[in-house]
């Protein structure tokens, strides 16, 4: 049976630690991608040597990233190269524990539970699924096991155009959320996100963005990562890499409709755009 969803969020104190300090705060978190991967859409193959990443690491962190998200396997909906395990964790040993001993908390992106595992072990301190916990059937139990928070991210195997995709990520939500449940995952440690651009149509993507506060009804802090994505250039034309507009316009609109984390690959221009709008707001 499917969790039914739940209008009363957490109180802020039972949030897990890492996540109650990224809300203590009025305006979302920002969330740095640091992708080690050869085939990433956006930046692929510029960070995969561990000299490289940790420098890329370190400026994220300077520009004042709250948490950082690492993943070696593209998960990019078109032309993306399944690893195996053992190839994402050689991309992820020599870079993912020397990233954690900067001292700021992070998430391993991958939907794999012995990859979740070792990088829980190892210095993340959150588990990124981009399959919601309905991809591996053990990541639950890993993630359980390691007392961590997950972000629960809505996907789907292919695009439909002729779903209502707020129902679908309704559906998939509870469904998420009943693993959880089952795995003994506290509730307060769930983030979902829509799932920008993965098993979504660009106006599909849109449209999540749009009605991104339909999903309050969870009672559950929401992530949005429209960085670079293909639906901005669905709008106007562009390469992932000119598309930095487009993200910021979208994620100050997550904002202003509840999101509570922001992942970018700008961090610097992202976090300025919230600060801004947010002092403009104050002089309502």
């Amino acid at each position: 049976m499917m969790a039914a969803p739940s209008r009363s969020s957490p109180a802020a104190s039972q949030y897990h630690p890492v996540l109650r300090a990224l809300f203590v705060r009025r305006d979302p978190a920002v969330m740095g991608v640091l992708n080690i991967t050869p085939d990433s859409f956006s930046d692929g193959g510029r960070f995969i040597e561990p000299d490289r990443a940790l420098v890329q690491a370190k400026r994220m962190i300077a520009e004042g990233a709250d948490i950082l998200d690492i993943g070696a396997e593209s998960t990019r909906p078109y032309g993306s190269k399944p690893v195996t395990a053992d190839e994402e964790l050689q991309r992820l040993r020599d870079i993912l524990p020397a990233v954690a001993r900067l001292g700021s908390p992070v998430s391993i992106d991958t939907m794999k539970s012995s990859v979740a595992a070792w990088a829980l072990g190892n210095g993340a301190i959150v588990a990124n699924d981009v399959w919601g916990l309905q991809r591996d059937p053990d990541m639950a139990r890993v993630i359980a096991d390691h007392g961590a928070p997950v972000i629960v991210m809505h996907n789907r195997d292919s695009v439909d155009p002729a779903i209502d995709i707020v129902a679908d990520m309704v559906a998939f939500f509870a469904r998420s959320l009943d693993i959880a449940a089952n795995a003994n995952i506290p509730r307060e440690n769930i983030v979902l996100d829509p799932g920008i651009g993965f098993g979504k149509t660009p106006e599909q993507s849109m449209i999540a963005l749009a009605r991104l506060d339909d999903l309050s009804q969870f009672g559950l802090p929401l992530l949005v990562g429209a960085s670079r994505k293909r639906f901005i250039a669905s709008v106007s034309p562009s390469e992932p890499d000119q598309r930095l507009g487009g993200s910021i316009a979208a994620h100050l609109l997550a904002a202003q409709r509840g999101a509570k984390i922001i992942r970018a690959h700008d961090v610097a221009e992202t976090i300025q755009a919230l600060r801004v709008a947010s002092a403009i707001e104050d002089k309502r």
